[in-house]
């Protein structure tokens, strides 16, 4: 049953994970269940995005950036609403501080690393303008929407009432929507690797996952989406215990659950650089951005809508100046379609300063 694409650990990881979650919620008052349910939800991302990357590499580009941004964005979904269901006096803010940090360690830690790395060992890597510019477009409009507008309207605080969100909600998804078919359907070459620049390393040429692999990585994959689902839920109290503990501020929660969710994926982007396939790597890095709002906020506003829970999703004017900097950077980087180590140090300089302020603002 093991292969090349899903070797012994990648099998039996969501298998264990589960297991483990079963004794947890069937056997209450275990000593050291929260430790137990973070290894399980850790354990569950993993898995999870090791089978989706298999799965991503049978079905090819661009669709395969698309199931990692996917599966990623259920993981971010169920740990979110998760601990908004703990109702914590930080439960409002959750989903906004959450969406900022992924989109902070997407656009300036993971680009700048994956430009920094990719420079520095190919000098200069290209990709296409036409797609990243599509993204950029995108992704600008969704976090206009979603994280400034709010700070703008006639409702008290940084939110929006129950009308305005339900447009924003399905706005956003509308424009998640429109750019999914651009990517995969109708102009799915700008988002494919120049021919020319493929990895040196013959890993873009490598033979695909057999069916049999792909169907295997289906089946654990939702298992590991399951465990984090309801593993989730039962975490969530030891992490705020852990951070209330250590003092950390707000913010802090959602800056940890980007981390955790995004790491795997980060990984794979930072891989793709050092390949010398900088179109890939910028595919995932972008593309899960804008997945992450796309239908990370469009979820949380139905499900809160449906419990009743206040949402507060305009950024304080501090994040929303870093928010604005990381765009405007972002744009003058990939202006050209040629990048060199110098923007990859100018990204994490900025993705630098956004952890300093978060913790001593």
């Amino acid at each position: 049953m093991t292969s090349k694409y899903n070797p012994l650990w990648a099998i039996l990881l969501p298998i264990i994970a589960a297991v483990l979650l079963l004794i947890v919620k069937s056997v209450p008052g275990i000593p050291g269940s929260g430790l137990l349910l973070g290894a399980v939800v850790i354990a569950s991302v993993v898995s999870a995005v090791h089978h989706a990357e298999v799965i991503a590499h049978r079905v090819g580009e661009p669709f395969g950036t698309l199931v990692l941004a996917m599966a990623v964005t259920v993981i971010e979904c169920a740990l979110i609403i998760s601990m908004m269901m703990s109702g914590t006096a930080d439960s409002a803010t959750l989903p906004r501080d959450t969406v900022f940090a992924g989109v902070m360690i997407l656009l300036s830690g993971v680009v700048g690393i994956s430009l920094l790395a990719g420079g520095r060992r190919h000098h200069v890597q290209q990709f296409k303008l036409d797609g990243i510019n599509a993204a950029l477009g995108t992704l600008v409009a969704i976090l206009a929407f979603t994280l400034i507008l709010p700070n703008y309207t006639i409702v008290p605080g940084p939110s929006y009432n129950q009308k305005q969100m339900l447009f924003i909600a399905i706005a956003t998804l509308v424009l998640f929507g429109a750019f999914t078919f651009f990517q995969t359907v109708r102009h799915r070459d700008y988002f494919l690797p120049e021919e020319d620049h493929l990895a040196d390393d013959g890993d873009e040429h490598a033979e695909p996952p057999s069916n049999r692999d792909a169907l295997v990585s289906c089946l654990l994959l939702v298992i590991a989406l399951v465990s984090v689902v309801l593993g989730a839920k039962g975490v969530s109290p030891a992490i705020e215990a852990m951070l209330d503990r250590a003092g950390a501020p707000a913010g802090t929660v959602g800056i940890l659950i980007a981390a955790i969710v995004l790491l795997p994926e980060s990984v794979a982007a930072v891989r793709a650089a050092l390949g010398n396939r900088l179109q890939t790597s910028l595919n995932l890095a972008i593309g899960s951005a804008i997945a992450t709002i796309g239908l990370t906020i469009p979820a949380v506003i139905i499900v809160s809508l449906a419990q009743g829970w206040s949402l507060s999703l305009g950024l304080a004017p501090m994040s929303m100046a870093l928010l604005v900097v990381t765009l405007f950077i972002t744009s003058i980087s990939l202006r050209t379609g040629r990048t060199n180590i110098l923007p990859g140090i100018v990204h994490l300089v900025l993705f630098a300063a956004y952890l300093f302020l978060s913790f001593v603002p």
